[in-house]
């Protein structure tokens, strides 16, 4: 590059700079807007299951029944509620004072001894159906732990067909924090790189400077590379910081190279910035930038990238919709540096994938992007 390119490229930079600083709402997109978001996922946002309210219903109490009720309480999944007949806990749970009733009739123990499977009757409420399995699931496993000490208590073998030894990779404490905040850290990025971007073009058509910018003898990609580079490291320090606090306030372990992390998140901003880039060079009025930002890159970042829902769950039509949004792919990558570690298979797909998308917008905003005024 010849002085005087480098001259005018260093001229751009500074004129975007200041115009970053002279703004507030830059600033607190990239660092109080990342903060605000992760104070309320860490704090607000959880798909952990406990102290789950529910009724228990002992017909006849006896020394078995106070056994298996004491395990219920004992437990950090429940918060038992004791109520004397069915019909009540019945109410309950129609009330959504509770979300499951625990129902052992007047003949549990004899039945328990008998060597009856079903003792005990299990209702719960299927409103909320992930919920619901959630809750069945937890009955079940603290009905099968109890049932396995009480027949040891009284040197008896329960038939039970397999050992089942449980091994938890990756999350062993099972805490959806640790998968949500990685997965929220892409969101963000998206937000930053997109929506900032989305409005530098636009803004200077809307505010008429365009046209001098047009006349002045800088070059289309010193313009672009000037508007680019300042909001390149706007986000990237936007980054930083949720990693900061990821990593320090909510505990939320990395297991995988830092310098691997800066990396991909560097790869992944420059794909968001070109999407951002692109609509703000189609789009010449920033409220329609700016609308056009959060339809096709923050909404699809947060519902279709794997942050919250499982895209193998989803609906085939949907899952290959999926491959259309960069954060899906960045989003496998900081999971893995989060909880796996460096796992090069899944690191490096993900990352080609991106760098693919990075080019495609890149040369679309390049065939879009020209010193002309119509």
């Amino acid at each position: 590059m010849n002085p005087s390119a480098r001259m005018r490229l260093r001229g751009m930079i500074r004129k975007e700079s200041l115009q970053i600083l002279r703004d507030p709402s830059s600033i607190a997109i990239a660092f109080v807007l990342p903060v605000i978001l992760l104070l309320l996922f860490g704090y607000g946002v959880s798909l952990d299951a406990k102290h789950i309210p529910l009724a228990v219903v002992v017909e006849q109490p006896d020394a078995v029944t106070a056994s298996l009720s004491g395990a219920f309480e004992r437990s950090e999944y429940f918060t038992p509620r004791r109520y004397p007949s069915i019909q009540q806990a019945q109410q309950a749970l129609q009330a959504r004072r509770v979300d499951g009733i625990l129902w052992l009739r007047n003949d549990f123990s004899q039945r328990l001894l008998a060597g009856d499977r079903s003792p005990a009757g299990v209702i719960v409420n299927g409103v909320d159906a992930n919920q619901a399995r959630i809750t069945e699931g937890y009955i079940q496993g603290a009905w099968q732990s109890w049932l396995m000490r009480y027949a040891e208590e009284r040197g008896r073998k329960l038939p039970v067909p397999v050992a089942v030894e449980q091994r938890i990779w990756f999350n062993p404490a099972l805490r959806s924090l640790d998968f949500l905040v990685p997965g929220l850290i892409a969101v963000i990025m998206t937000l930053i790189g997109a929506l900032l971007t989305a409005m530098v073009v636009a803004r200077e058509w809307e505010r008429g400077t365009m046209e001098a910018l047009i006349v002045t003898p800088i070059r289309i990609h010193e313009l672009l590379l000037g508007k680019l580079i300042p909001y390149f490291v706007l986000g990237m320090g936007g980054m930083l910081l949720t990693v900061v606090m990821a990593r320090w306030l909510f505990d939320v372990p990395l297991r995988g190279s830092f310098w691997l992390l800066f990396g991909t998140s560097a790869l992944f901003m420059l794909t968001t910035l070109g999407m951002g880039l692109l609509i703000s060079i189609v789009a010449r009025s920033q409220f329609v930038a700016g609308q056009t930002a959060i339809i096709v890159t923050f909404l699809p970042a947060f519902i279709l990238s794997g942050f919250i829902f499982d895209i193998g769950s989803m609906p085939a039509p949907v899952q290959i919709i999926t491959h259309l949004v960069p954060a899906r792919y960045f989003v496998a990558i900081l999971q893995s540096l989060f909880l796996a570690g460096d796992v090069w298979p899944v690191i490096l797909v993900n990352a080609g994938a991106l760098l693919l998308m990075a080019m495609i917008f890149f040369a679309l905003v390049w065939h879009k992007a020209r010193k002309r005024l119509d």
